[in-house]
Order: structure tokens, then sequence, then C-alpha cells
């Protein structure tokens, strides 16, 4: 047996964050991965001779500047792009929308009115993704405490969070509500008439969200990707020199630099829970260790459904936990190309080879293939991103060739026919290169290599559980205080000693390090306060003398 400070469960991109801050803090820390590499879905693999990619995540734009400048990434090889348009979006009929600086005079090309009032949404945007901005690396308020130690703790942060809520105008504070609560589709239809300019924001409320535009709650979802930056340039996205395996490397660097150990092909079988505490992990080998704090990286249904024996836990929290919303509906491929395809739209080279291409004409579009995916299983017309990271990133492949993610949705993380993804996996890849090709012809021919990811292989290959990109669906019922459940959102579970730090936890999926970020601080916080109160003790003890 075996003990350390601290065992973090998973060495995706917020256990390694977690694992760095509190190496760097001093303490001993070791982190179990199950798999053979570190990084998690955050990886790069050659997936055919000579092409590499990003296995599973595949953008940049959510990844804190704070988590990038403490653990000082770019000393340890992490260099960032951006891209030269931001989001290319083809029409069937041959029109199309590219955004990038002129993306006003883009969108006059559709409709004068959309152009004339599109400063006022984005200043609407800005202003409400600022005050996500604010609480992304904040322990939300958990007011289920009592009053405690914990518990006037939590009322300060409430009256923080109430204090940064004030500073918004009568206006500001109205389209909060609205973000927070409406569909994506009536917040849009309240700002644009053109179809491809509300099918341009509104994919962002369903990638990797497994709903309608219409579906209430979507709105948060599309500002939820509209925090980030790249390179200190706002709701900016663009690509990890090296794949976004790049990002996770630097961070194992970082971490080994702390003094950190991960311990890969390491598959943590259960957690040892003694008198309501979590006192160590058990590996699938069967070998034990211990620790003051248990980390957990994995998703919450993985963590308390898998790990951690049931009557271990309140039965209560068990049978919410249960009903805990996961699967976000995706299909992943990763394609080797012999050349750029040629879009109707723009048949030649361009910046719009550089942006996120978004094969969606419309809201109505969209919802179509979120139903056809519930009724049939998969989207017979479905919504595509397609990336080509190669066009910025000269190593992916080789010379005058390209590598190409497609990010697909809907598919239903279980199928309807009770059949595996197994025996449909293929058929839908052909789907997803039809669906290019109808935007892009040549498309098919270009191709020389496919590798697709089912939700089935999501979950088998990362451990997502329903393959669920967000470790959990960012629907209002599980975010900030309420993720990943009510009592919990502190990063301590309902087991002492029992903390999350993936992105189960505030503020949710993404490559952003949050989560780690934060539930060091509070592990910190934590073990100080324990080890405080042991040596009083100890104090005591040696106080009273012999008369104990």
């Amino acid at each position: 047996m075996t003990t350390c400070d601290v065992i973090i469960i998973g060495a995706g991109h917020n256990g390694l964050t977690c694992a760095a801050y509190l190496g760097r803090a001093g303490l001993k820390v070791k982190v179990f991965e199950r798999r053979t590499v570190v990084g998690g879905a955050c990886v790069t693999r050659e997936f055919h001779p000579g092409f590499r990619n990003s296995v599973a995540a595949y953008a940049v734009s959510l990844l804190h500047p704070q988590v990038i400048a403490d653990l000082d990434l770019a000393a340890h090889g992490l260099r960032l792009v951006h891209r030269r348009a931001q989001n290319f979006l083809p029409a069937p009929d041959g029109r199309s929308l590219l955004v990038g600086d002129d993306a006003q005079a883009e969108i006059a090309g559709h409709s004068a009115r959309d152009a004339e009032r599109f400063p006022a949404f984005n200043r609407e945007i800005d202003a409400i993704a600022a005050v996500l901005r604010d609480l992304v690396l904040r322990q939300p308020p958990n007011l289920t405490q009592g009053f405690s130690r914990r518990g006037i703790a939590e009322a300060l942060r409430a009256l923080g969070l109430a204090g940064r809520l004030r500073h918004l105008s009568l206006d500001e504070s109205r389209a909060l509500l609205e973000l927070f609560t409406r569909s994506a589709a009536d917040y849009l239809d309240g700002w644009f008439e053109s179809d491809l300019v509300k099918a341009l924001f509104a994919f962002d409320a369903v990638v990797g969200n497994y709903a309608s535009p219409y579906t209430p709650g979507t709105a948060y979802v599309m500002l939820h990707h509209a925090f980030g930056e790249v390179n200190g340039v706002r709701r900016r996205w663009g690509h990890a020199l090296g794949g976004m395996g790049a990002i996770t490397q630097a961070m194992a660097k970082a971490a080994a630099a702390g003094g950190v150990e991960v311990e890969i092909g390491a598959p943590v079988r259960e957690i040892i829970v003694e008198g309501g505490r979590a006192a160590g992990v058990v590996l699938a080998d069967g070998r034990v260790f211990r620790a003051e704090a248990i980390i957990a990286g994995v998703d919450p249904k993985r963590l308390y459904l898998n790990l951690i024996a049931p009557d271990a836990l309140p039965q209560n929290f068990v049978a919410r936990m249960r009903r805990w919303k996961s699967g976000s509906g995706t299909f992943r491929m990763n394609v080797a190309l012999s050349a750029l395809p040629r879009f109707s739209a723009r048949p030649e080279p361009g910046d719009h080879h550089t942006s996120g291409i978004i094969l969606a004409p419309s809201l109505g579009y969209m919802d179509r293939a979120y139903h056809d995916a519930r009724q049939h299983g998969w989207s017979r017309e479905p919504i595509i991103e397609m990336v080509i990271p190669s066009t910025l990133d000269e190593t992916l492949a080789p010379p005058g060739a390209h590598v190409a993610s497609l990010f697909c949705q809907h598919v239903a993380p279980v199928l309807p026919d009770g059949k595996s993804w197994d025996e449909h996996r293929d058929a839908v890849a052909d789907l997803m290169i039809d669906t290019v090709e109808r935007y892009a012809p040549g498309f098919r021919a270009s191709v020389l290599a496919v590798k697709s990811l089912s939700p089935l292989d999501l979950e088998r290959e990362f451990g997502l559980t329903d393959g669920d990109i967000f470790h959990g669906a960012l629907t209002l019922d599980q975010l900030f205080s309420a993720r990943p459940m009510l009592g919990h959102a502190d990063y301590r579970g309902p087991l002492a000693q029992l903390y999350h730090c993936g992105s189960g936890a505030h503020p949710g999926g993404g490559v952003t390090g949050a989560p780690g970020h934060n539930a060091a601080r509070v592990v910190m916080a934590d073990l100080r306060w324990l080890r405080m109160q042991r040596r009083m003790i100890g104090w005591r003890l040696r106080s009273a003398g012999p008369s104990l």
C-alpha cells in the first residue's frame, strides 16, 4: 500500500491542470490514467501514415488564459494560432456566409436589416459573455451548507455573484435571463431575418448538444461557446500547433515540473470508502493507494455509478445521479485528404478553408436533423462542422495533402432499433462524406482514409458516458450551482475528501482547464484546514501531558 497527499483519477486536460496546480503547491500528487496516453479526449494521433489530427476535441477557444499563464504552457511548448476567418456557412443554392473581420459587410449581402442589427447583437453577447467569463474561475455558491465555516463562505460567494450582476444594466439583465432560459431559435429570431445568419450562430447552440435549436435552454449553450479567446483576442477560435494533444502534453510537462507522478495504463477499479470518507483507490491490478484527497476527473455518472459502492452513498443522491442527463449526440470523424475541398459556393482556396465550415443552412434544417435522429437513430441530413487544421499547421499532413475534422450532429447515443453502433458506424460515416460532397463536389474522391468514432466508440475509448463530450448536458438543471448536483457544486462530493475536477463540474464542457483550476483551489484550502485542525489537536494533547 502506497500513500500520498492527493490522488487524481484521469489524466484528461482537467485532471492534469488540477495536478499541476497541486504539485506546484508542494503536495505529493499521483494521477492514474486508464489509457496508455495522457490527455483524455484532448489528444493528437496519427490515424493514417503521415496524417495526424486531434482525435476528439478539435478546436481551441475556451482554454482559460490564466491557466495558460499560471502553468506556463508556452514554456512547455504550447503554441496557439487563430483562424484567419471564424466561420464559413455555404448553402445548397450556392450562397454562402463567411464571417471574419468584415462580418457586417458579409451579412449585408444577405440582409441589410441584419447587418444593421449585428453590432447591437454583438454588444449584447459580449456583455453577457463577460459575466460568464468572470464566473468561470469562481466556485459557485453552494447555499445548502447552513451556518458553518463553509456555509458562511458560500454566503459570501453568493453576495459576490449578486454584486457582479448588479453591474448589469436593466437591458443586460433581461438579456441574461433570455440567454439562460430561451431557445437559441427564439433568441435569434428576435434579432435576425436571414436563415444563413441565424444558422451561423445557432450551430453553437447544438454542437455537442443533443437538442433542437428550438429547445428551451439552447441559447445558453450558444453563449457558453462565446466566452473564450485565442492569444488575447476574445470570441476567437483557433488551433494548437501539433493538434489538441499539444495542450495536454504541455500540461503533463507542467505537472511533472511540480513533482506530479502520472501512471498510464492504470485504471481505477474502485474508490475506498471508510467511515463516510474517500480514503484511497484500488486499481484494476489490485494495488491499493491511499490519500487525504481523492479527485475525480471522470464524468459524474461514471464516478458515482461505477467506482463507488452504492451503499456508501446517500440513496437519494444515487437516484438523482441515475437521472443525470448525458449524451451529446455526436459522431466524430478524422479524414485524410489528397486536396482541399472545392465548395460550390467558393471553389478557390481562401480563408474560408481555415474557418469552422458549418453545413446546416437554417434553423429548420437543424430542427429536422434532431427529430430525425430521435426517430431513426441518426439524421439523414446531418449537421456537420468541418475544420481543416492543416491549412494552419503544415505538420499534420504531407505536403499538398490535408487533414479534416468532421464533428457531426445528430446521432442517438443509444440506437432505437436496439442494435449496436458497431453495426451502423460505417454507413453513417459514408452519409457524412456524402453530405460534404453535396456542398463540395469531388470531396469523396479526395478522401484517402477515414477514422470514425460513434457515441459508443467515444465511450469505450475515452470513458465518456453515452459519448457525452461535456460530461453531462449543459441544461439549466445541470449548470452552475446544480453542476453536478445542487449541494455539490463546490467541487466537493457527498463523501468527505472526495472532489470533482472534470467537465461535469462548473463551468462545464469544452477544453477550459477551469474545473481543474477551481477544484485545486478547493482541495488546497481543505487540506490546509484539515492539517491546521490536526496541529491544534496535537498541541492540545501535548499541553495536557500525562494527565490524559
